[in-house]
């Protein structure tokens, strides 16, 4: 079916959060609705813009579809100033900010059917929402552990001195981390950051840090695990680890491997890969 971009309308909107922090997002509204919506939880430091082209295509195709900044990020308090104020964590980006997007998804559309589009660190946030039984199926982008020791060559001397150094150094220098100057992504929050660092530097990466926060165990919806070809942030081993941390979840585990097409850690959500990619979803 060809996309249709004049078949829904869309609106900015603010997402109130059970934590009274109200998180900046984005609704697609289509003309003429299927009964099925689409949240996308976004990869850490990642702009709700960058899945605007994936979103309007499901859209025009009849799907309510959201998408938000996490708590610290862009349009969710991401200046600087508000930043060194900002304390949350990334088990408050699940269990409040991936939480309430969801919680105004199912308001918005609350006969819909809601599957999750998670990327990155989105798929791994999952594990703390505990709105989750609101979820009918998770597809889950490039979702790992990134403990360093998991990379190979000169990427696993990046990772080490990702965790090592440049978080470290930078949140001390700047009161978050300064990621954006450093070309990588938006800035982050300090807390946020420093556990993200805890994470990646133990060999069990989040789960070496579970309490009763943690909700993996919980969640059985059917989950779609993606990995792709020339992918250094996440590869395939690395989401194996995750979709294993699923224990309770029906999971299918792919690895895209189609001849020609490498779309590495951020090309599932880029138009070039409407046709064969988006299929999934």
């Amino acid at each position: 079916m060809k996309n249709s971009p004049e078949k829904h309308s869309e609106q900015s909107v603010i997402i109130p959060t059970r934590g009274q922090r109200p998180l900046g997002g984005k609704l697609f509204i289509p003309e003429d609705s299927i009964g099925h919506s689409i949240l996308i939880s976004s990869a850490t430091g990642m702009l709700q813009k960058f899945y605007f082209a994936f979103s309007r295509h499901f859209a025009s195709l009849g799907y309510t579809v959201l998408t938000f900044d996490y708590f610290g990020i862009g349009g969710s308090g991401g200046s600087p100033e508000e930043l060194r104020e900002n304390a949350t964590n990334l088990i408050e980006w699940g269990s409040n900010d991936q939480a309430g997007a969801l919680r105004y998804l199912k308001d918005v559309a609350p006969e819909s059917q809601i599957t999750v589009v998670t990327h990155s660190i989105g798929g791994q946030i999952c594990g703390f929402n505990p709105e989750h039984p609101s979820i009918d199926r998770i597809i889950m982008v490039a979702c790992q552990n990134s403990y360093w020791k998991n990379f190979e060559g000169g990427h696993r001397f990046k990772m080490w001195a990702f965790w090592n150094l440049m978080i470290p150094w930078g949140t001390s220098l700047f009161g978050y981390f300064p990621a954006k100057p450093l070309g990588l992504f938006e800035n982050l929050p300090k807390q946020m950051a420093l556990q993200w660092r805890r994470w990646g530097t133990h060999p069990n990466y989040l789960m070496g840090f579970r309490d009763a926060s943690y909700l993996f165990d919980d969640l059985k919806m059917p989950i779609l695990s993606l990995s792709f070809p020339a992918d250094p942030l996440a590869p395939p081993l690395t989401v194996d680890w995750l979709a294993r941390q699923y224990r309770s979840a029906p999971v299918r585990r792919i690895h895209y491997t189609d001849e020609g097409d490498k779309p590495g850690h951020f090309g599932y959500f880029r138009p070039p890969f409407k046709d064969t990619l988006w299929k999934y979803t």
